[in-house]
């Protein structure tokens, strides 16, 4: 049991969730605005990605993250920023029949350099590394992180100062996260989050999840959560297995059946039931001495 946790929120994701709630924020100042939202609802990280203002897809443009991180930086609330490391390993096959060519609105390879670029210009105290390829979904979507990329956007994270949190999605990703660990690209703290409940990775059954846990590093720090409904039952579940937790509209888009949430509704629920469960919520200082972050901004 973790008595002492710390609530992250991911505000917007990149997926096609857009188009089925209105909610979901897509301009830098309605990204910006969740955030702070959800910081002041009791989430220490925001976990960020940003979005093509005009049409919702996702996007790696650096003025719009740079926009997004003035406006919660300049704010007068604090939280830390942990931006997306992973756009830029998104492959789509052309079909069953004729995988090639690739499919090309949907493809999106771009070299561990360019995938940084954000992080490089803001310095965030966290940014994400999916520590995998997979096939994410259904469809011909396969999500691309090849061994030789992740040691070499482990390298560059590491270079920048900034604290990795290694996004754990099965097994053999955990796997691959020792290996890094044991080649010294990855600095203590480790941060872990566990990934659960995304087809066609870990399910988010209980004996997963703590087949997982036990495989987490020792003295690691590491979160848990999952997608739609169980978002909300894994808050109390991520607690007792001994993590941190993980709400937002990223991965659940709702409070309860038919009722569209909020960003900060989320972290609200989060926070009663954490609370109701007698467990002590950190703050955002209180996370950056916990991982050794350097407060930016």
């Amino acid at each position: 049991m973790n008595w002492d946790v710390f609530i992250t929120c991911a505000i917007t994701g990149s997926g096609d969730t857009t188009s089925k709630s209105d909610k979901v924020p897509v301009t830098p100042k309605e990204i910006a605005d969740a955030a702070i939202d959800a910081a002041k609802a009791g989430a220490a990280i925001a976990h960020l990605h940003v979005r093509d203002p005009e049409t919702g897809a996702p996007s790696r443009d650096p003025a719009l993250a740079r926009e997004v991180a003035e406006r919660i930086r300049e704010s007068d609330t604090d939280v830390v920023l942990n931006f997306t490391g992973g756009m830029g390993g998104d492959l789509v096959l052309g079909n069953a029949e004729a995988p090639l060519p690739f499919e090309a609105s949907g493809t999106d390879l771009a070299p561990a350099g360019t995938r940084l670029e954000y992080v490089r210009e803001l310095l965030p105290e966290i940014c994400t590394i999916d520590c995998g390829t997979m096939n994410f979904g259904e469809g011909d979507y396969i999500m691309v992180n090849t061994p030789d990329m992740l040691r070499e956007l482990a390298r560059q994270v590491q270079a920048l100062g900034v604290r990795p949190e290694l996004e754990v999605f099965d097994t053999g990703h955990l796997v691959f996260v020792k290996k890094l660990i044991a080649e010294g690209l990855i600095d203590d703290p480790v941060m872990i989050q566990l990934c659960m409940g995304i087809p066609y990775g870990a399910p988010d059954d209980i004996g997963t999840l703590m087949a997982m846990v036990n495989q987490v590093p020792e003295n690691a720090v590491f979160s848990a959560f999952s997608i739609g409904r169980n978002q909300l039952p894994y808050v109390g579940l991520a607690a007792m297995a001994g993590g941190n937790v993980r709400v937002g509209l990223e991965d659940n888009i709702y409070l309860s059946r038919g009722n569209l949430a909020t960003n900060a509704q989320l972290v609200e629920r989060a926070a009663t039931i954490l609370s109701a469960m007698n467990v002590n919520l950190l703050g955002p200082d209180e996370v950056r001495a916990k991982l050794k972050l350097t407060k930016r901004g």
